[in-house]
This record gives structure tokens, C-alpha cells and sequence, in this order.
């Protein structure tokens, strides 16, 4: 072998049997890992001329560490501290409880109150305002924190998995894309196949019809299987398991990362009817014994100290007792739905484990479920919802409305949330709910963490104080791989979670989690040593807040001797208060937390904070056939104007299908040909329909069929006059009483040719357009 092949072979492969650290960057294997890509040997030069007389090099691969576990996370969607049998809760849960029981069960562990923040502090190991995420992406803003863009100083787990001898995979919900880069324009650095993922199957926004979602095999949008049975968490869960069962196949010494993240718990709540069933009567009590009993499991499975009190009930939340027959029988029902819904996600849950075990992977596998990405959601106000675009737009439902829809509550007919009062009873011990990142009704999800291998205990209870950010430097620290110092010659920010594995096998270990803030929409607090200091602004069913942000009140607790939150010592330690209160400024500032926003539904629309539109000022945009899946910042906006849509086709002999659309069977407008009729409707929150229809339908030909539509002003939701023209000639006119002031959906978006999802209206066999559609162009009119 020549010299300089023996050299390289040695600096390649050689072992030092030393741990990596930034003082010795190099690991066992030799590598550097704390710089991204892991950089290739320089290839040698040869003087040999014929190959039969020279010796190849061994080659250069990248090999996760030896021994290097797989790692699954799991994170359910909505889903509160009291919910699951497992942490004292109603539901059972079968798979968190064997998980629970057959490793530890975190009981002091916190989210960031919301989903996109809490997502993007679990895949990176940083605050969620570091990731520029402090809210959803579709209330992103134009300031540094919440402007939705990830930085470049942070890289994604899996990116760093993935360029350590992993491969990773996501299945479900995503969620941490900036809205306006969800369509082939892009930019796609932040799809998940672009953010360290090699798989991704899902969808991309903050929730989906279970029964008919909007779902990407990539970066391709593809359509739903053609099934009578279908709903998306069993159709998610069959993908992952296709797919760690083909990776393991091929590569069986290969470590695997999958992120497991269903739509459910999130409304809309769709469960097949049978698990819904399973819950009949189970929760006639109401909310409020529901949390008394909740509590007392809570106290008897050692979850919470014996001393936990119950926090005060909000006061906007009505006594169970004081409620309407009417009152208690539509609320027992969605709760029933909800339960069920969340016990079929957990019996998905269960088919995933299961196929690991059948691998023989299940010992040597970090399985973190954590059951909730915030508390449990109080965005059904106080009614519930027979459809939840109705809190997009402002919209009370009544309680007779939706008794009409009783029977079929969480089937694809409707779009159901539940109650505000549910909300409460399910973050029990705790007073409030997702969005309240100030009480941990908001923040605090129970957390299971399974590995044979590597934690000896079996069922106990952890209550060191963890984070979401926390996540990520655990899974660095179990797999030896580090936190990247460097990547694609960017500087990396440090890492801002403390890895959990000193709890793994002691159950004692002091706390190193020691200060945390949370914000959300206004709603902050700060942790530290024990003690928390916070201040309630704003709760999830209002659209207003209690006071002016410079005028919030300020509470003061101790979490070592009060679980819940039940006893403010504000008035008792002033002094400890104003400290606490100075350090949230301090975290605040030095994390991007500030300016504080906590404006909402204004939120949702781009001009109005500064948000970027793949339009920009542009008023018209011209679309052709096959455009599709289009969302509200890439779609031009049509709320609250005036507006004209020009479509140029070729007919055939029965005209049928889709022009354009934009929404579904919860809200919408579509314009269409039925029986060769053309037709537009709109489509008010699933509600009321109204059709302008031409009396004659069209022959066989090319056709100009125009809609201008004029907007009555005077505000947001006014209806205006239709007029439909084809070929220059008036063929219908009608007036539409009123339209959504807010967003139609979040997942039935805007298509050309045919209605993704569900239907705006009654097509009649199918929705695809049996002709041409040559070039539909829309134009916002002011």
C-alpha cells in the first residue's frame, strides 16, 4: 500500500476511546461532529498508473456512534395534563400507561402553551422565540421572535441526526412552515424534508379534517387513499410503520429518528363513532366533577402531592349544576367524542410500538411520548362548536343549533370543538388552558419516557423541572452526538435546553432546568428555583384581554409546596416578586421575547403585522389547471372586498366541475359548472348556502364566464351583489346576504380544476372539471 494511503486510512479510522467534547472535538471514531457536514477526508493522489497495482482507500461513511439508540418521539396534539388514566385523568390510554410503566413519568415537565412554538422548541432544543416562533406560524409577525423564519445559528435535530448516520422520518403533523413558503414558489428550507427529515408524511399547517385531509408525501401534495373507512391517524400510523419496517430491512444496523405528531387531539374532533361510544355516560357528572375526581386519582397514583389543591375554577366558566338540560347534553356528548377521539390515538400509538417490538427494536429505543404540545384547547368558547372555523370568524354558535347536529357529532359531516368548560376539567388540577403560557394548565403535559436499555427503573414518577427545549440535548447526550458548533460555516447559537438524562436513573438528582420564561399573546411568567412569578392577561375564549399589558397583575407562587397553582403569595413576598418580574425582562430581551404582542385574530391577516404574502400588493393573480392546495398567504385574499373572477374553458357535452375554488364544506366560494349550468356559490361557515345559477347550461365550446362580485362596504362580513356573465352576456345575478369576515379554512384551501378535501358545494358525482379550464383569473376590486 502506498505510504500516503496508509496515512490516510490511519487518520480516517483510527480511535482515540476519548468523548467528545469542544475540548477534544473529536469522538471515539475520529470524527468531529461538532461541525456540520462532518467533513470528508482529502481524497488522495496516486503515481501508479495501472488500478490492478494500487490499493482503493477505505470508504468514507458516516456511522452514528456505536451502540446508538433509536429514538421515536411522540407528541399529541392539544391534549392536557388531566386527561389519560396515566396521569389521573378519564381516558384510557393503554400505550402511555406501558410506556409509563415500563419506564418514568414526568409530572413536572412544560410546553410552551401553543403549537408551532412548542414544536420548534422540541425539534431544535431552543426557545420558541429564539426560532423567531412566539406564536403560530399564521400570526407570525414582521419583528425578530415572531417573525416565523428559523434562523440559520439553529439547526433541526433531525438535520443533525441525520449528517451523524441516522435516518429520520416525520409522520403527521408539521406545522413550522412559514405560510406563505406552502407552495412551490417556496422558498422550502423550512418544509420538513428540507429541515432534516428524509420522509415526511402529513400535513403542513396547524390542524386537519381527520376524514379528509390536506396531505404531502414530501413536498408533493397527494391525494387521500380511497378508502370508506379512512381517517388520517390510522392512515399516518400505517406510513410509519411501512416505513421503519423498509428501513430496518436494508438497514438494520442503522439507527432510526422518527417524529411521531398526530393532528388528534386538535379539533376538529373526528373519531370513527365506536370510540366514541365506548364513552357513553362516563361523563353525565359534568366538568366539575370530572376535575374533583381527576384530582383524586391524580393524588392516589402519586402524581401530584397529597396536599394539591384544586386551582380556582375561572370564574367565566359556569358551574356544571347551573347548566340547561339542553346545556348538559350537548356538552356530555363532545366531551364523549373527545375522549374517544383521544384513546383512537393512542390505540395508533400502540400499532407504532408494536411494530418496533416486532423488529426486535423496543429495548435499544428512546421512546418519549409526550402527551400534549400545550393544555388541553378552550377555543370551542363557552358552546362548543359544531364547526371551529366559526372562532376564525368571530362567530357564536348556540346551543339548539347544534343539538340539530347531535348524532353525528365528530363525523366528517361536522367540524366539532367542545367546550371551554371541558377545556378546564381536562388541565385539571390546573385553572386554564392552551394559550395561557402563564398557568400550567397552558404549559405542564405529562411525559413518558421509555428506553429498556438505558433506564433501569420501571414505572416511577420524575419531577425534576423540564421543558420542550429539553428534549433535543437529551437525545444529543443518549446518542453521543453533540450539538452542533458549526453548520454549513454558520456559527451556531448554544443550546438552550439541559438534557434530561441525569433523571434517568436517579430519582433524586437536584433540578438543572433552574429558569424559564413563557409567553404567549401576552400571557408570561418566569420559573426559577421553585418559585413562579406570572401574570394571567388574556384567557383562550376571549378576544380580549384583562388589562393593558404596562397594567397586568403580577402573582407569585411557590411550586414546591403548591402543584396547582392555588395560592398566590404576591401580597406575603413583594420583594420576591419584583425580582422575578425583572428577570422575565432579562429572559425576555435576551431571547427575542420583545416587543410583546398580544393582538390575535388580526393576526391571522398579513397586512396588518407585517407579514409577507407571496402576492405582496398584488391585486390579481392568474391560475391554470392543476394548481392547488393554495393557503391564505399564497392565494390572493378575497375577504371583505370587492372582487372578479374570469374564467376562460372549453365545455363538453355534460359540463360538469370545479373552476376554481377556494375553502370546503365548512365555508368556501366555488365557481363550477353543474349540468352544464355555471354556477357560484358562497358558502357561509357550512351554514347557508347561496347559489347564482344561469337558468341554461352551456354547449359544447370555448367560453369566457366571468363573476364580479361587489362588496357592500361598511365593514367586515357584509354580503353584495353576484353577477355571473358568459361571453359578455348577463346569465345570472343574486345577492349574497353575508360573507366569513376571516379565514374560510385552514386545510380546504384554494384549487383550480377540482375541489381538494371537502366540497364547497354539491357537485354531484365528482368535482373534477370534465373539460379545460384554460386560465381562471381573479382580482381583488377595491
Amino acid at each position: 500500500m502506498p505510504l500516503l494511503i496508509i496515512a490516510f486510512a490511519a487518520m480516517t479510522f483510527s480511535c482515540t476511546q476519548q468523548k467528545q467534547t469542544a475540548e477534544n472535538p473529536a469522538g471515539a471514531d475520529g470524527l468531529d461532529r461538532t461541525v456540520l457536514p462532518i467533513k470528508e477526508p482529502l481524497r488522495p493522489t496516486y503515481t501508479e498508473l495501472d488500478a490492478r497495482n494500487a490499493t482503493a482507500p477505505p470508504r468514507f461513511e458516516v456511522k452514528a456512534p456505536a451502540g446508538a439508540p433509536n429514538v421515536v418521539i411522540v407528541l399529541i396534539d392539544d391534549m392536557g395534563f388531566g386527561v389519560s388514566e396515566t396521569f389521573g385523568g378519564p381516558v384510557h390510554m393503554p400505550t402511555l400507561e406501558r410506556l409509563g410503566s415500563n419506564g418514568l413519568k414526568y409530572n413536572r415537565f412544560h410546553t410552551t402553551s401553543l403549537c408551532s412554538p412548542t414544536r420548534v422548541a422540541l425539534l431544535t432544543g431552543y426557545n420558541h422565540h429564539s426560532n423567531n416562533a412566539g406564536s403560530i406560524m399564521e400570526t407570525s409577525t414582521a419583528f425578530p421572535g415572531n417573525n416565523a423564519v428559523r434562523p440559520q445559528s439553529i439547526t433541526p435535530m433531525a438535520e443533525v441526526l441525520r449528517q451523524n448516520g441516522y435516518n429520520t422520518a416525520a409522520f403527521g403533523k408539521y406545522h413550522e412552515t412559514p405560510p406563505w413558503e406552502i407552495s412551490n414558489s417556496g422558498p422550502q428550507d423550512r418544509w420538513p424534508t428540507r429541515s432534516g427529515f428524509e420522509k415526511f408524511y402529513g400535513f403542513i399547517g396547524g390542524e386537519t379534517n381527520q376524514w379528509a385531509p390536506l396531505i404531502y408525501d414530501g413536498l408533493t401534495l397527494v391525494e387521500t387513499p380511497d378508502d370508506p373507512n379512512y381517517h388520517f391517524t390510522t392512515d399516518m400510523t400505517n406510513q410509519a410503520v411501512s416505513w421503519v419496517r423498509f428501513q430496518q430491512a436494508l438497514t438494520p444496523n442503522k439507527p432510526f429518528f422518527i417524529y411521531f405528531a398526530p393532528g388528534a387531539t386538535h379539533a376538529p374532533h373526528h373519531v370513527p363513532k365506536v370510540w366514541a361510544e365506548k364513552y357513553k355516560g362516563k361523563f353525565d357528572q359534568g366538568w366539575d366533577k370530572v376535575r374533583e375526581e381527576t384530582l383524586e386519582r391524580q393524588k392516589q397514583l402519586g402524581i401530584v402531592p397529597q396536599n394539591t389543591q384544586l386551582a380556582p375554577k375561572p370564574a367565566d366558566i359556569k358551574d356544571w349544576e347551573k347548566l340547561s338540560a339542553d346545556e348538559k347534553k350537548l356538552f356530555t356528548r363532545q366531551m364523549e367524542v373527545y375522549a374517544g377521539f383521544a384513546e383512537h390515538t393512542d390505540f395508533e400509538i400502540g400499532r407504532l410500538v408494536a411494530a418496533i417490538e416486532d423488529l426486535g427494536k423496543l429495548d435499544n429505543t428512546v421512546f418519549i411520548l409526550i402527551a400534549g404540545d400545550n393544555g388541553a384547547s378552550a377555543e370551542g368558547q363557552m358552546n362548543g362548536m359544531f364547526s371551529e372555523m366559526t372562532y376564525f370568524n368571530g362567530v357564536a354558535e348556540t346551543v339548539p343549533d347544534m343539538l340539530r347536529h347531535y348524532d353525528e357529532w365528530g363525523s366528517e359531516s361536522t367540524y366539532p370543538h367542545f367546550s371551554a368548560g371541558w377545556a378546564v376539567a381536562m388541565d385539571a388540577p390546573f385553572a386554564w388552558t392552551k394559550q395561557v403560557a402563564s398557568d400550567f394548565g397552558g404549559t405542564r403535559n405529562g411525559m413518558v419516557i421509555c428506553w429498556p436499555a438505558g433506564i433501569n427503573a420501571k414505572g416511577e414518577i420524575r419531577s425534576q423541572f423540564g421543558h420542550v427545549i429539553d428534549i433535543a440535548p437529551t437525545v444529543y447526550e443518549v446518542t453521543s452526538i453533540p450539538s452542533p458548533k458549526m453548520v454549513n460555516g454558520i456559527a451556531q447559537d448554544p443550546i438552550e435546553g439541559t438534557s434530561l438524562a441525569y433523571t434517568f436513573n436517579d430519582a433524586g438528582a437536584s433540578e438543572q432546568h433552574k429558569v424559564q420564561y413563557f409567553e404567549m399573546f401576552g400571557n408570561r411568567g418566569i420559573y426559577q428555583d421553585g418559585w413562579y412569578a406570572r401574570t394571567i392577561h388574556r384567557a383562550a375564549w376571549s378576544m380580549k384581554s384583562y388589562n393593558t399589558l404596562q397594567e397586568d397583575k403580577w402573582e407569585l407562587y411557590n411550586t414546591t409546596e403548591d402543584f396547582s397553582l392555588a395560592n398566590d403569595l404576591s401580597a406575603q413576598d413583594p420583594d420576591r416578586l419584583k425580582s422575578m418580574q425583572d428577570l422575565f425582562m432579562q429572559q425576555a430581551e435576551k431571547y427575542h421575547v420583545l416587543p410583546i404582542d398580544d393582538r390575535l385574530l388580526i393576526r391571522t391577516n398579513a397586512d396588518s403585522v407585517g407579514r409577507p404574502t407571496v402576492l405582496g400588493k398584488r391585486t390579481s393573480l392568474t391560475l391554470g389547471e392543476g394548481m392547488r392546495g393554495m393557503g391564505v398567504d399564497v392565494f390572493i385574499s378575497l375577504r371583505n372586498t370587492s372582487f372578479t373572477i374570469t374564467a376562460d374553458v372549453e365545455v363538453n357535452a355534460a359540463g360538469n366541475g370545479v373552476i376554481v375554488c377556494q375553502g370546503g364544506r365548512f365555508g368556501g366560494l366555488s365557481l363550477y359548472l353543474k349540468n352544464g349550468k355555471p354556477v357560484f356559490t358562497y358558502n357561509y361557515l357550512g351554514m347557508e348556502s347561496t347559489d347564482i345559477a344561469a337558468a341554461q347550461g352551456l354547449k359544447p365550446g370555448k367560453y369566457q364566464i366571468v363573476f364580479d362580485f361587489k362588496y357592500d362596504g361598511g365593514g367586515a362580513g357584509k354580503g353584495g351583489l353576484g353577477t355571473m356573465t358568459v361571453n359578455g352576456s348577463k346569465v345570472a345575478e343574486g345577492r349574497i346576504p353575508r360573507t366569513q369576515p376571516g379565514i374560510f379554512s385552514v386545510d380546504d384551501l384554494a384549487d383550480v380544476g377540482v375541489d381538494d378535501g371537502t366540497w364547497v358545494a354539491d357537485y354531484g358525482a365528482s368535482a373534477k372539471f370534465n373539460g379545460k379550464v384554460d386560465k381562471v383569473t381573479v382580482e381583488q376590486k377595491k
